[in-house]
């Protein structure tokens, strides 16, 4: 029997400021999407200008959506995030799907894939070196075929996870210099490319419709059907962007600091995507970009007119830098939600103890870091990942929706930020996610669905906790 959860015990610390904030959340957001999507796009929508369009406009959504977490995270700074807001105004069994396919499947199969892709990336950078390493195990009468990658993102993922062991305020400083450098990086490739490369702004006025567009579906070029796509991608890349939700509850001054943090962490990326992306179409014609391999990256050929040879170097360290931050904001965000449940008898009663010498809950980071490990051995975050977009923005959206829930049955309660443009623009995001469930349902039903069934998995687990949690209740 699942013991019950103790009254008394060391409380999460308030102590991560607003710059470690917006550090956090420009960590989790920049990724790898900003180095290879902008191909796909061109090919999607056809010319430059509708590809700076599309990251904008994209861009601008988020912003409306960080908003509305703004406004619904001062008003509840607790930690859990999404957790928290969905279980307040759609009761227990909604929060409870949302952290379940957040600790399944979404947090545990991004930071696999972050993992990974840091291996891979340090591979690149060494010529290839991982490459000739090849391991055998025998765990539980199995064979374990492990490569050197596979092992090194091991060590990756929990370098990671020991950082998130430290205090909130030693973490936040991690991502505060993991962030810079990421600035640092996509602000490099941009200057670089603008003050070094030959280039022409006549580019801009250029079609990219001869492309090949390797990989690229024709149903998916031009029209209604481009744009969504292209959309599809850029909102990929900005991914995170609520990344420091789940920290409300360890975020000092939340009602004051919170929205700063949602606002300007979203409006620095916006600025970073389009300034980067216009230099990318300053070097290379649109239809140069949208013929580049679909196994190539642009900022590698960007990179090459103004690098030569070590370009390759550059990007593979590049990246890695990028992954791995977004991998420490996943870890240290993430591990908040199964915390959140645990307080709430939703999960293991065990993972909402919290260190009493670094006040973070370190069981929960680590039970983390164990499922991740384990996706990262078995191969399957990829599939993973690519479904569960359906049941992700299914959740931003009732999210952010939230909002006037609140609105209307807590019509008195302070609340230090108001949502800007309510209620036309909150209406707005709730749409748009509406219309992006919508896109993708009809683009990848069989994905679609099967994200859905992954997210509806968790009803049995959901039904077990309740149960255990009326039987270990102080009334009971």
């Amino acid at each position: 029997m699942q013991a019950p959860v103790p009254t008394s015990r060391p409380e999460l610390s308030r102590s991560l400021g607003v710059i470690a904030g917006i550090s956090i959340n420009v960590a989790n957001i920049i990724g790898t999407g900003v180095f290879l999507k902008s191909r796909v796009m061109t090919c999607n929508v056809g010319d430059p200008i509708a590809v700076l369009g599309v990251w904008l406009g994209a861009g601008l959504l988020v912003l409306i959506g960080a908003l509305c977490y703004a406004e619904v995270s001062a008003l509840m700074p607790e930690a859990g995030g999404e957790y928290v807001y969905l279980r307040r105004a759609y009761g227990r069994a909604t929060s409870f799907l949302f952290g379940w396919t957040q600790f399944a499947i979404v947090r545990a199969a991004s930071q696999a894939a972050l993992a990974i892709a840091c291996a891979i990336f340090l591979n690149l950078a060494t010529g290839g070196w991982l490459d000739q390493w090849h391991y055998q195990a025998m765990l539980a009468g199995f064979t374990l075929d492990l490569s050197a990658v596979q092992l090194i993102a091991l060590a990756i993922l929990w370098t990671t996870a020991w950082i998130n062991c430290a205090s909130v305020r030693t973490s936040g400083g991690a991502a505060t210099v993991l962030t810079l450098l990421k600035i640092a990086i996509v602000v490099a490739i941009g200057m670089g490319a603008l003050l070094l490369a030959p280039g022409e702004w006549t580019h801009l006025s250029m079609s990219g419709a001869d492309g090949n567009c390797e990989g690229v579906e024709n149903t998916a070029r031009g029209g209604i059907a481009g744009i969504g796509a292209a959309m599809l991608g850029a909102l990929w890349a900005y991914d995170g962007w609520n990344n420091v939700a789940p920290l409300a509850g360890e975020v000092r001054e939340p009602q004051r600091n919170l929205p700063r943090i949602f606002v300007t962490s979203t409006a620095i990326v916006i600025v970073l995507y389009v300034f980067v992306n216009a230099a990318y179409f300053y070097v290379l014609t649109p239809e140069q970009v949208a013929s580049i391999p679909a196994t190539g990256s642009l900022a590698v050929q960007v990179l090459q007119s103004f690098l030569g040879p070590v370009a390759i170097t550059f990007a593979a360290l590049a990246l890695m830098v990028s992954s791995f931050g977004a991998l420490h904001a996943s870890v240290l965000a993430g591990a908040r939600i199964p915390y959140a449940m645990a307080r709430d008898r939703l999960f293991f009663a065990g993972l909402a103890r919290v260190s009493p010498h670094t006040h973070v809950p370190i069981r929960a980071v680590l039970v983390q870091s164990v499922w991740a490990s384990v996706l990262a051995l078995s191969g399957s975050y990829d599939t993973l990942t690519d479904a569960v977009i359906f049941a992700a923005w299914l959740f931003y959206g009732l999210a952010a929706a939230s909002l006037f829930v609140f609105r209307r049955r807590l019509p008195d309660a302070p609340r230090p930020y108001r949502a800007f443009g309510y209620p036309l623009l909150p209406a707005i995001f709730v749409l748009a996610s509406a219309g992006l469930l919508f896109t993708t349902f009809l683009a990848t039903p069989r994905q679609a669905v099967f994200g859905a069934g992954l997210m509806l998995a968790g009803l049995p687990f959901y039904l077990y906790w309740t149960r255990t949690a009326g039987r270990n209740s102080p009334e009971t």
